[in-house]
């Protein structure tokens, strides 16, 4: 066990010992790095770290901080910077989503090499020292992006991918697994991969200028949900288009209901920032570290029959 995890155990088992349990428990800092404070995916993982913080403190028998160092928007340069800064100032653990894996794995591994053990979640970093990862199975949820699509139309016609951005590991895996299932389809074609940066408004804009460049595209999967963060981002009549996404945020629920967007599935948000938490806990606390080194978030098929029911969450999900 690292340094770092080795004195907070050391605390705990103190703390036990004296007695002195309730009125002094240690306290340690864990440091969150998301891609962007203005993704409200990742809006989410702040809440449920913070929430994981107030809930897991007396199971753990510590006091948790976060202190959360996510860009303002995405910035892989400004994620390894954080990481390092992190390290630096003492923090327990660090939980980050990679903008890109190659750019965070040297602040990755020097911030685990000064005993700081950290977790990957949503986006990995698997060649790095990171000892376990929280997310989606990225290139089953690219699977079923493009099963999905099919069915809707009838395994037959002209399909694009919505990609985002083409260094992240998360997203390049996930388009991966939707061109090996539509190879799957013989009747599908698809017409063109594309990329943009990760913001509502670009992700909108490139869909619309595909669209006019391609107007024979009859469906659309979206490996991320980017567009449907803002309204009026889908241009085509409802139904004219299919559509199939990942995420399923309030502002995606309301394609879902208005049926610009027949099916989406939906990531464990909340959970990245919350299960990595606990990921940490169990590392610094209890040496337990997951089999594998992977947790799989499973996720969720959200259509309009349970839109409404799903859509509650929120609130708490994003701090409401």
């Amino acid at each position: 066990m690292r340094l770092c995890s080795l004195l907070v155990a050391a605390s705990v088992a103190l703390s036990l010992a004296s007695g002195a349990w309730a009125q002094d428990k240690p306290k340690i800092i864990l440091g969150i790095v998301a891609k962007s404070q203005s993704n409200p995916v990742f809006q989410a993982a702040h809440e449920g770290a913070k929430a994981a913080a107030k809930e897991l403190g007396d199971q753990y028998g510590v006091t948790i901080e976060i202190n959360i160092q996510t860009p303002p928007t995405e910035d892989a340069q400004k994620q390894a910077q954080a990481i390092e800064q992190l390290a630096q100032s003492g923090v327990a653990g660090i939980a980050v989503s990679c903008s890109n894996a190659n750019t965070c794995a040297p602040a990755i591994d020097k911030a685990v090499d000064a005993g700081v053990p950290v977790v990957c979640f949503d986006s990995d970093s698997p060649r790095s020292k990171r000892f376990a990862f929280y997310g989606t199975d990225d290139a089953s949820c690219g699977q079923k992006v493009a099963k999905y699509l099919s069915e809707q139309m009838n395994n037959s016609g002209n399909v694009a991918i919505l990609a985002g951005n083409e260094s992240a590991p998360n997203l390049r895996l996930r388009t991966q697994g939707m061109k090996e299932e539509f190879a799957k389809h013989p009747d599908i074609k698809l017409i063109d991969i594309v990329y943009h940066e990760e913001t509502p408004e670009k992700a909108a804009a490139a869909i619309q200028r595909e669209q006019n460049a391609h107007p024979e595209i009859q469906g659309w999967g979206f490996i991320g949900g980017w567009p449907l963060f803002t309204r009026d981002a889908l241009k085509w009549e409802p139904g004219t288009v299919k559509c199939v996404s990942v995420d399923a945020l309030p502002p995606c629920l309301t394609y879902l209901e208005d049926g610009h967007v027949q099916v989406l599935l939906a990531q464990d948000c909340y959970g990245w920032g919350y299960k990595s938490v606990q990921i940490l806990l169990d590392k610094i606390v209890k040496a337990k570290e997951p089999a594998n080194g992977k947790v799989i978030d499973n996720l969720q098929v959200i259509t309009k029959e349970n839109a409404k029911e799903y859509g509650a969450n929120w609130k708490k999900w994003l701090g409401q």
